[in-house]
């Protein structure tokens, strides 16, 4: 059996245990198998010495076809290197097709390869009250492709995280931090995982932890969301993700491929092009080419923050589902507007619309009128897009003309206002105008890698003057608003 011979070796093994997989457990457990043209692409990315041991980390191990495609690799590449792989799986039905691809790791190798497999849960037996794990520190290279799935705030995993100094609200996410934990100062991590931490508050304390522990060496990115893990079912913007613990940040190498299979595009920028040197948000920017470096120019040339601007944005207060008591289908007296997402149109509000959902706010007490905004112009943007539409950002104008009085915002907008009341309407409109330009949505998709639009992240980005935005709202109608 030849080096060659791993990588198919280790899918055979990686179709055997998907077709064994209980759904319900994969879905709980966050299990997506790497396939192995996307095991080679991510094996491909670490540096690897000339000779010596290399100590590898696979958590989070599958049916061990990372461990199969690095074994594979430096077979081929470093006739003087031996490696060492501890392989994490939490799940015993899969141990068995993971010790059968370790097997066929170390027999390739012929004294070369020593790879262990150890049945534990990767979260709670690194950092739980009852750790059996003692990893930190110990190993030269992570590689992984983490599960993913949410942490609930009281769950087992995430209380173990805190315990540790890394509140990691994603399986994924606490994946990578004791990943970190485990490398020699040094030492490489290479993961695939969603880019959702890219940006926005909820990753915001992961995000510092990991941006202060290692340097990013390269970020990979998959133009398509549905290729690399096909035959899974996952539907997610994939990056992948390597750095090196300790390590001072100059620069970072930024690819680009459509899936895992076709040929890459990558260049090196400046490390305070990804990250930006003030940014109190620590997002992480992707500029894959040099358009998106000419308009990130562009936006962050404009000379003003909405603070500068005396504008504030916050979600809609309404959550409907808490104040179903005030949700009316028809007019009642005393009822006003309720603006939804499915609202919004062609850069204005359509109200009321049919879009099965309540058009009316009816306030019955002081926690009601709370929720009520005074009549103005505002400017309103989705907090989620939908897939089939071609901006990020959708944003549209509330006009007090053709609806005068006080109005309530869903919870699934975010709403543009001074101070609690609205905006002058050249100003509202210039700021939809802003929002929706294709400037603004190449800029805002180099750092965000989902449909969420964060009140967050449009605090983070730059405007022109208010005078500026005025012109732009002056010369536009609403229903063209969109269109720019």
């Amino acid at each position: 059996m030849l080096a060659t011979d791993l990588l198919s070796i280790a899918e055979v093994e990686r179709v055997a245990a998907l077709s064994e997989l209980d759904a319900l457990t994969q879905s709980e457990l966050g299990q997506f198998f790497t396939p192995a043209a996307a095991a080679r692409l991510i094996a491909s990315m670490p540096r690897l010495p000339e000779a010596g041991t290399l100590r590898v980390l696979d958590p989070g191990a599958g049916s061990g076809v990372l461990s199969a495609a690095l074994v594979s690799r430096a077979l081929m590449e470093r006739p003087d290197l031996s490696i060492e792989i501890v392989a994490v799986e939490r799940d015993p039905a899969v141990l068995s097709n993971l010790r059968a691809t370790l097997s066929a790791c170390e027999d390739v190798g012929r004294g070369r390869v020593h790879a262990e497999a150890v049945e534990a849960d990767f979260i709670l037996d690194s950092a739980g009250w009852e750790a059996s794990l003692s990893l930190d520190g110990q190993f030269d290279l992570v590689i992984e492709s983490p599960p993913y799935g949410k942490l609930a705030v009281s769950s087992a995993h995430r209380r173990a995280m805190r315990a540790t100094g890394v509140d990691a609200p994603n399986v994924y996410a606490a994946f990578l931090s004791l990943s970190i934990s485990a490398l020699k100062v040094g030492g490489q991590v290479v993961a695939i995982t969603p880019s959702s931490f890219f940006n926005g508050p909820y990753f915001s304390a992961f995000r510092a932890h990991l941006l202060d522990s290692i340097a990013l060496d390269r970020v990979h990115v998959f133009d398509s969301r549905s290729t690399v893990f096909a035959d899974t079912g996952v539907l997610q913007e994939n990056v992948v993700v390597a750095g090196t613990r300790g390590a001072t940040p100059e620069v970072v190498e930024l690819s680009v491929s459509r899936d895992h299979t076709d040929d890459i595009s990558s260049r090196t920028v400046a490390y305070e092009e990804v990250v930006f040197p003030h940014d109190p948000n620590r997002f992480i920017r992707l500029a894959t080419d040099a358009e998106d470096t000419a308009v990130a120019d562009i936006v962050l040339s404009q000379p003003c923050t909405l603070m500068d601007l005396g504008v504030q944005v916050s979600t809609g207060r309404v959550v409907d589902y808490r104040s179903r008591h005030a949700l009316s289908a028809v007019e009642r007296p005393d009822a006003v507007p309720l603006v939804y997402p499915g609202n919004l149109r062609d850069g204005s509000v359509l109200w009321p619309r049919e879009i099965r959902k309540s058009q009316w706010f009816h306030p019955g007490d002081d926690k009601d009128r709370a929720m009520l905004l005074p009549e103005g112009w505002y400017a309103v943007v989705k907090r989620f897009s939908a897939k089939e539409e071609r901006r990020r950002i959708v944003a549209s104008v509330w006009s007090p003309v053709e609806h005068p009085g006080e109005v309530a915002f869903e919870n699934h907008l975010n709403v543009f206002h001074s101070g609690g009341h609205g905006l002058d309407e050249d100003l509202a409109k210039g700021i939809a105008v802003w929002l929706n330009s294709s400037v603004i949505d190449r800029f805002f998709r180099t750092f965000s890698g989902h449909t969420q639009v964060n009140a967050t992240d449009l605090r983070a980005l730059r405007f022109p003057t208010a005078a500026a935005l005025r012109e732009l709202g002056s010369n536009m109608v609403v229903s063209q608003v969109e269109r720019v």
